[in-house]
Parts: structure tokens; C-alpha cells; sequence
């Protein structure tokens, strides 16, 4: 079973009929960004919806929606929407969107960027001081591999325990 798509207006005719706004993102992404009166609900933690007169599923930019189209339809008890281009579609119609600029980057982000940047060290550095640096891009790039074959990132846990990623209680 799929969903069907539909527009950020006629999203909005819908949750001003009542209809709940639910976005699967992970929760770091949603603090940092999200539509006002969105629930979050993370893929990882789907719970059944029903009571509201139609659900509508959303994410960053509608892929990871639409991806997981039939496992989002058996959450829905009622009728179940995906939100066309997700929050970016949102933005792009002119809808609101908060931000909380002091929220930390996305963990997935701040992967992608310490990852790079250890890269790029171990080449400078294997051409410019010793060879042996390059053995560091090699250990990235087989932690790369291994998260992207189990699922399972040790830097993304590291990064997730660092100060500025913990939320005050």
C-alpha cells in the first residue's frame, strides 16, 4: 500500500480540518528545524496514528517519506498523506518553518564534516610530514564502511555524547 502526495495548501486545508502533521525525522533534525505544530516521530519509534481526521507523514525533502511509504501507510488508522518535497517543499511554498539556529547541527552532518576533515588531514598530512598519515584516511573510511554496512556509526555515538550535543534536562 503507498500514500498519496499532496501539497503544503492542501496540507494546511487539512490540519485546519483537524488533521495531524507528523515528521519522521530524528529528533536532532527536527529541533534544529521544523514546522510549527509537528509532532516528531522518528522512524525508529513509528507508533500507530488515528483519532485525527487524516495524517500526514513529512520528513526533510519527502524521500525518506515516500521510501518508506508502506510501513508510514500501516501507522496510518486514518487517511495517511506524504507531504510533497517534505519541509523543503514547505519553505519553497511559503509556509512558516522555525528554526532554532542555536540548536547543534544534525549528527549525520557533523559526521559528514569531521569525517571529511579527517580525510583531508591524513592526505596533507601522508604528502607533507610522512606516508603513515594516509593510514588515517584509510581508518575513516573503513569506520564509513562499516556504519554504512550495520547500520551502526561509532563516530556518530562519539559526536552524539560531546557537550554540545546534549539537551539540558
Amino acid at each position: 500500500m503507498t500514500l498519496p502526495t499532496i501539497t503544503p495548501a492542501k496540507a494546511q486545508t487539512l490540519l485546519d480540518e483537524g488533521a495531524r502533521l507528523i515528521d519522521i525525522r530524528d529528533a536532532d533534525e527536527h529541533r534544529r528545524q521544523s514546522i510549527p505544530g509537528a509532532a516528531n516521530m522518528p522512524l525508529a519509534s513509528l507508533e500507530p496514528v488515528s483519532g485525527h481526521p487524516a495524517v500526514i507523514w513529512h520528513c526533510r525533502s519527502g524521500m525518506r517519506t515516500a521510501a518508506n511509504a508502506a510501513q508510514l501507510a500501516a501507522m496510518s488508522g486514518c487517511p495517511g498523506y506524504i507531504l510533497e518535497g517534505g519541509i523543503d517543499g514547505w519553505r519553497a511554498a511559503g509556509m512558516p518553518v522555525a528554526t532554532d539556529a542555536k540548536a547543534p547541527l544534525e549528527i549525520m552532518r557533523q559526521v559528514q564534516i569531521v569525517a571529511g576533515l579527517l580525510i583531508l588531514a591524513g592526505v596533507i598530512l601522508s604528502l607533507t610530514v610522512a606516508q603513515g598519515f594516509v593510514l588515517l584516511s584509510g581508518f575513516v573510511g573503513a569506520g564509513l564502511l562499516m556504519a554504512g554496512a550495520t547500520g551502526w556509526c561509532g563516530m556518530a555515538r562519539l559526536l552524539g555524547a560531546m557537550p554540545w550535543n546534549r539537551r539540558a534536562a
